[in-house]
């Protein structure tokens, strides 16, 4: 089973979102280069993406489906 992935780059920083088990939730992974340098949890994609525009400036509408669910 593959779970869903999206990605924005905004900046000097590249974002991803990924879905985790249904019981854990979605990462929101910052990265500088090829470094991650922070993670989040939150309980949707929905909530990253908020997270992300809030703390981050990062447009809702620059995310890119990477991986969709199987």
């Amino acid at each position: 089973m593959k779970f869903r992935m999206l990605e924005s780059k905004y900046g000097d920083r590249k974002y991803v979102i990924e879905e985790d088990l249904p019981e854990i939730g979605f990462y929101l992974y910052v990265y500088e280069g090829e470094d991650c340098i922070m993670d989040y949890l939150q309980d949707s994609i929905e909530l990253c993406k908020e997270f992300a525009e809030e703390e981050f400036g990062v447009p809702t509408c620059s995310w890119i489906e990477l991986r969709a669910e199987v």
